[in-house]
Protein backbone atom coordinates (compact mmCIF):
# COMPACT_ATOMS: atom_id res chain seq x y z
CA UNK A 1 0.00 0.00 0.00
CA UNK A 2 1.35 3.26 -0.83
CA UNK A 3 0.33 5.82 1.36
CA UNK A 4 1.59 8.39 3.43
CA UNK A 5 2.42 8.13 7.22
CA UNK A 6 0.54 10.71 8.02
CA UNK A 7 -2.61 9.94 5.96
CA UNK A 8 -3.28 6.66 7.79
CA UNK A 9 -2.80 8.29 11.34
CA UNK A 10 -4.95 10.82 9.95
CA UNK A 11 -7.91 8.29 9.04
CA UNK A 12 -7.12 6.22 12.42
CA UNK A 13 -7.70 9.17 14.23
CA UNK A 14 -10.95 9.50 12.40
CA UNK A 15 -12.18 6.49 13.13
CA UNK A 16 -11.35 7.14 16.61
CA UNK A 17 -13.10 10.28 16.94
CA UNK A 18 -16.61 8.73 15.13
CA UNK A 19 -16.52 5.80 17.16
CA UNK A 20 -16.30 8.33 19.75
CA UNK A 21 -19.13 10.02 18.95
CA UNK A 22 -21.55 6.99 19.47
CA UNK A 23 -20.43 6.59 22.88
CA UNK A 24 -20.22 9.83 24.50
CA UNK A 25 -23.44 10.45 24.64
CA UNK A 26 -24.82 7.21 25.77
CA UNK A 27 -26.49 7.09 29.24
CA UNK A 28 -24.15 5.01 32.03
CA UNK A 29 -25.88 2.14 32.14
CA UNK A 30 -26.23 1.69 28.75
CA UNK A 31 -22.53 1.43 28.94
CA UNK A 32 -23.18 -1.81 30.43
CA UNK A 33 -25.07 -3.40 27.96
CA UNK A 34 -23.74 -6.38 26.37
CA UNK A 35 -22.16 -7.00 23.23
CA UNK A 36 -22.16 -10.05 20.81
CA UNK A 37 -18.33 -10.33 22.32
CA UNK A 38 -19.13 -13.10 25.11
CA UNK A 39 -18.63 -11.50 28.73
CA UNK A 40 -17.93 -8.21 27.00
CA UNK A 41 -20.14 -5.20 28.20
CA UNK A 42 -20.00 -2.00 25.81
CA UNK A 43 -17.34 -0.58 28.49
CA UNK A 44 -15.28 -3.61 27.83
CA UNK A 45 -15.08 -2.84 24.18
CA UNK A 46 -13.64 1.47 24.92
CA UNK A 47 -11.57 -0.14 27.53
CA UNK A 48 -9.80 -2.59 25.23
CA UNK A 49 -9.11 0.19 22.88
CA UNK A 50 -7.94 2.43 25.48
CA UNK A 51 -5.46 -0.43 27.02
CA UNK A 52 -3.78 -1.55 23.74
CA UNK A 53 -3.65 2.21 22.40
CA UNK A 54 -1.86 2.85 25.24
CA UNK A 55 0.51 -0.41 24.62
CA UNK A 56 0.84 0.52 20.88
CA UNK A 57 2.28 3.87 21.98
CA UNK A 58 4.98 2.36 24.29
CA UNK A 59 5.44 -0.28 21.05
CA UNK A 60 6.52 2.57 19.32
CA UNK A 61 8.18 4.76 22.18
CA UNK A 62 10.29 2.08 24.22
CA UNK A 63 11.12 -1.65 22.86
CA UNK A 64 12.01 -2.55 25.83
CA UNK A 65 9.13 -1.66 27.79
CA UNK A 66 7.13 -3.27 25.14
CA UNK A 67 8.94 -6.79 25.70
CA UNK A 68 8.09 -6.26 29.37
CA UNK A 69 4.88 -5.93 28.73
CA UNK A 70 4.29 -8.43 26.33
CA UNK A 71 6.34 -11.05 28.81
CA UNK A 72 3.50 -10.52 31.13
CA UNK A 73 0.77 -10.76 28.64
CA UNK A 74 2.09 -14.09 27.13
CA UNK A 75 3.01 -15.54 30.59
CA UNK A 76 -0.30 -15.58 31.57
CA UNK A 77 -2.75 -13.85 29.01
CA UNK A 78 -6.30 -14.62 30.88
CA UNK A 79 -5.36 -12.82 33.97
CA UNK A 80 -3.19 -10.08 31.59
CA UNK A 81 -6.87 -9.36 29.81
CA UNK A 82 -8.79 -10.04 33.10
CA UNK A 83 -6.55 -7.56 35.04
CA UNK A 84 -6.96 -4.52 32.10
CA UNK A 85 -10.84 -5.23 32.26
CA UNK A 86 -10.98 -4.35 35.68
CA UNK A 87 -9.57 -1.50 35.12
CA UNK A 88 -11.81 0.20 32.94
CA UNK A 89 -14.73 -1.76 34.86
CA UNK A 90 -13.53 0.70 37.96
CA UNK A 91 -13.97 3.77 35.98
CA UNK A 92 -17.24 5.82 35.69
CA UNK A 93 -18.07 6.29 32.26
CA UNK A 94 -16.63 9.77 31.87
CA UNK A 95 -13.49 8.45 33.49
CA UNK A 96 -13.03 5.22 30.67
CA UNK A 97 -13.72 8.20 28.20
CA UNK A 98 -10.82 10.45 29.42
CA UNK A 99 -8.62 7.29 29.51
CA UNK A 100 -9.12 6.79 25.89
CA UNK A 101 -8.68 9.87 24.81
CA UNK A 102 -5.32 10.25 26.42
CA UNK A 103 -4.43 6.94 24.98
CA UNK A 104 -5.40 7.44 21.78
CA UNK A 105 -3.58 10.98 21.65
CA UNK A 106 -0.10 9.34 23.05
CA UNK A 107 -0.72 7.14 20.28
CA UNK A 108 -1.25 9.59 17.49
CA UNK A 109 1.57 11.53 18.95
CA UNK A 110 4.34 9.12 18.91
CA UNK A 111 3.10 8.14 15.08
CA UNK A 112 4.28 11.12 13.86
CA UNK A 113 8.03 10.30 14.64
CA UNK A 114 7.71 6.83 13.15
CA UNK A 115 10.32 6.02 10.56
CA UNK A 116 8.37 4.62 7.30
CA UNK A 117 11.43 1.96 7.05
CA UNK A 118 11.11 0.93 10.64
CA UNK A 119 9.46 -2.08 12.25
CA UNK A 120 7.10 -1.93 15.30
CA UNK A 121 6.75 -4.97 17.43
CA UNK A 122 3.60 -6.39 18.28
CA UNK A 123 2.03 -9.59 19.86
CA UNK A 124 2.79 -10.86 16.84
CA UNK A 125 5.15 -10.15 14.16
CA UNK A 126 6.83 -7.14 13.92
CA UNK A 127 4.68 -4.88 11.25
CA UNK A 128 5.93 -1.40 9.08
CA UNK A 129 4.33 1.13 10.70
CA UNK A 130 1.42 1.45 8.05
CA UNK A 131 0.58 -1.93 8.79
CA UNK A 132 0.71 -0.94 12.61
CA UNK A 133 -1.55 2.24 12.39
CA UNK A 134 -3.41 0.55 9.95
CA UNK A 135 -4.67 -2.58 12.59
CA UNK A 136 -5.05 0.20 15.03
CA UNK A 137 -7.64 1.74 12.91
CA UNK A 138 -9.07 -1.94 12.38
CA UNK A 139 -9.41 -2.67 15.99
CA UNK A 140 -10.90 0.66 16.72
CA UNK A 141 -13.74 -0.07 13.67
CA UNK A 142 -13.80 -4.00 15.25
CA UNK A 143 -14.69 -2.80 18.72
CA UNK A 144 -17.05 -0.12 17.27
CA UNK A 145 -19.08 -2.91 15.13
CA UNK A 146 -19.63 -4.67 18.40
CA UNK A 147 -20.64 -1.30 19.98
CA UNK A 148 -22.97 -0.62 17.26
CA UNK A 149 -24.32 -4.39 17.21
CA UNK A 150 -25.20 -4.30 20.89
CA UNK A 151 -26.93 -0.53 21.18
CA UNK A 152 -28.60 -1.17 17.19
CA UNK A 153 -26.72 2.49 16.46
CA UNK A 154 -26.39 3.92 13.20
CA UNK A 155 -23.22 3.38 11.51
CA UNK A 156 -21.99 5.11 8.84
CA UNK A 157 -19.62 3.47 6.90
CA UNK A 158 -16.28 5.04 5.32
CA UNK A 159 -13.65 4.33 2.40
CA UNK A 160 -11.63 4.03 5.74
CA UNK A 161 -12.27 0.34 5.46
CA UNK A 162 -10.07 0.08 2.58
CA UNK A 163 -7.02 -0.46 5.34
CA UNK A 164 -9.23 -3.24 6.83
CA UNK A 165 -9.20 -4.88 3.34
CA UNK A 166 -5.88 -4.39 2.53
CA UNK A 167 -5.02 -6.41 5.54
CA UNK A 168 -7.86 -8.94 4.75
CA UNK A 169 -6.24 -10.00 2.29
CA UNK A 170 -2.36 -10.14 2.90
CA UNK A 171 -3.39 -12.17 6.21
CA UNK A 172 -4.75 -14.92 4.28
CA UNK A 173 -1.68 -17.20 5.22
CA UNK A 174 -2.35 -16.19 8.81
CA UNK A 175 -6.15 -17.53 8.78
CA UNK A 176 -4.42 -20.73 8.08
CA UNK A 177 -1.35 -20.50 9.90
CA UNK A 178 -3.02 -19.92 13.19
CA UNK A 179 -4.72 -23.11 12.74
CA UNK A 180 -1.80 -25.17 12.14
CA UNK A 181 -2.48 -25.42 8.38
CA UNK A 182 0.09 -24.88 5.69
CA UNK A 183 -0.94 -22.00 3.52
CA UNK A 184 -2.65 -22.38 0.38
CA UNK A 185 -1.44 -22.07 -3.19
CA UNK A 186 -4.61 -21.64 -4.99
CA UNK A 187 -5.18 -17.93 -6.18
CA UNK A 188 -8.46 -15.63 -5.19
CA UNK A 189 -9.39 -12.93 -6.80
CA UNK A 190 -11.03 -10.44 -4.52
CA UNK A 191 -12.96 -7.45 -6.30
CA UNK A 192 -15.02 -5.26 -3.52
CA UNK A 193 -16.77 -2.18 -3.54
CA UNK A 194 -15.72 0.63 -1.17
CA UNK A 195 -18.70 2.49 0.69
CA UNK A 196 -18.16 5.46 -2.15
CA UNK A 197 -19.13 3.15 -4.82
CA UNK A 198 -15.38 2.98 -6.04
CA UNK A 199 -14.03 -0.15 -6.68
CA UNK A 200 -11.19 -2.26 -4.83
CA UNK A 201 -9.61 -5.64 -6.07
CA UNK A 202 -6.61 -7.62 -5.97
CA UNK A 203 -5.24 -11.39 -7.22
CA UNK A 204 -5.40 -12.78 -10.54
CA UNK A 205 -7.60 -11.64 -13.06
CA UNK A 206 -7.83 -14.75 -14.28
CA UNK A 207 -8.74 -16.85 -10.96
CA UNK A 208 -11.28 -19.49 -11.01
CA UNK A 209 -12.24 -18.56 -7.00
CA UNK A 210 -13.51 -15.38 -6.62
CA UNK A 211 -14.84 -12.99 -3.87
CA UNK A 212 -17.00 -9.87 -4.85
CA UNK A 213 -19.03 -7.65 -2.90
CA UNK A 214 -19.45 -5.49 -0.02
CA UNK A 215 -15.83 -3.97 1.18
CA UNK A 216 -18.10 -3.98 4.70
CA UNK A 217 -19.06 -7.35 4.28
CA UNK A 218 -15.39 -8.81 3.46
CA UNK A 219 -14.62 -6.45 6.70
CA UNK A 220 -17.13 -7.97 8.55
CA UNK A 221 -15.88 -11.61 7.94
CA UNK A 222 -12.10 -11.28 7.92
CA UNK A 223 -12.54 -9.27 11.28
CA UNK A 224 -15.06 -12.01 12.82
CA UNK A 225 -18.10 -9.35 13.23
CA UNK A 226 -20.27 -11.61 10.65
CA UNK A 227 -20.15 -14.87 9.79
CA UNK A 228 -19.82 -15.28 5.59
CA UNK A 229 -23.26 -16.55 5.14
CA UNK A 230 -24.99 -13.79 7.02
CA UNK A 231 -23.45 -11.03 4.14
CA UNK A 232 -24.00 -10.74 0.85
CA UNK A 233 -20.97 -11.36 -0.63
CA UNK A 234 -20.33 -13.46 -3.64
CA UNK A 235 -17.95 -16.26 -2.75
CA UNK A 236 -17.34 -18.74 -5.59
CA UNK A 237 -15.10 -21.57 -5.79
CA UNK A 238 -14.22 -23.81 -2.70
CA UNK A 239 -10.42 -21.91 -1.96
CA UNK A 240 -12.43 -18.86 -1.53
CA UNK A 241 -15.38 -20.38 0.24
CA UNK A 242 -12.44 -22.08 2.47
CA UNK A 243 -10.89 -18.70 3.47
CA UNK A 244 -13.94 -16.93 4.19
CA UNK A 245 -14.99 -19.39 6.68
CA UNK A 246 -11.81 -19.04 8.40
CA UNK A 247 -10.48 -15.67 7.68
CA UNK A 248 -8.67 -14.14 10.74
CA UNK A 249 -7.25 -10.49 9.74
CA UNK A 250 -5.87 -9.67 13.65
CA UNK A 251 -2.85 -10.81 15.59
CA UNK A 252 -3.15 -13.32 18.15
CA UNK A 253 -4.51 -16.94 19.21
CA UNK A 254 -7.08 -18.40 17.34
CA UNK A 255 -10.35 -16.76 18.27
CA UNK A 256 -13.81 -18.11 17.43
CA UNK A 257 -16.03 -15.82 15.12
CA UNK A 258 -19.47 -15.47 14.45
CA UNK A 259 -22.38 -18.30 13.87
CA UNK A 260 -24.11 -18.48 10.46
CA UNK A 261 -27.75 -17.34 11.45
CA UNK A 262 -26.61 -15.53 14.10
CA UNK A 263 -26.81 -11.81 12.39
CA UNK A 264 -29.00 -12.73 9.27
CA UNK A 265 -28.66 -9.59 7.53
CA UNK A 266 -28.66 -10.79 3.87
CA UNK A 267 -27.53 -14.20 2.21
CA UNK A 268 -24.18 -15.83 0.68
CA UNK A 269 -24.60 -16.73 -3.67
CA UNK A 270 -22.28 -18.93 -5.15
Amino acid sequence: MTMPLDEMRRDLEAEQAALEARVAPLPPAVWETPTPSEGWAVRDQITHLAFFDAVATLAIADADGFARELASAMADFVGYEARYLARGRAMAPPALLGWWRGARRGLLDAARALDPKSRVPWYGPAMSPLSFLGARLMETWSHGHDVVDALGLARAETDRVRHIVFIGVRTRAHSYAVRGRPAPSAPVRVELTLPSGAAWAEGDVAAADRIRGSAVDFCRVVTHRRHVDDTRLSVVGPAAREWMLIAQAFAGPLAPGRTPGQFPIGRRSS
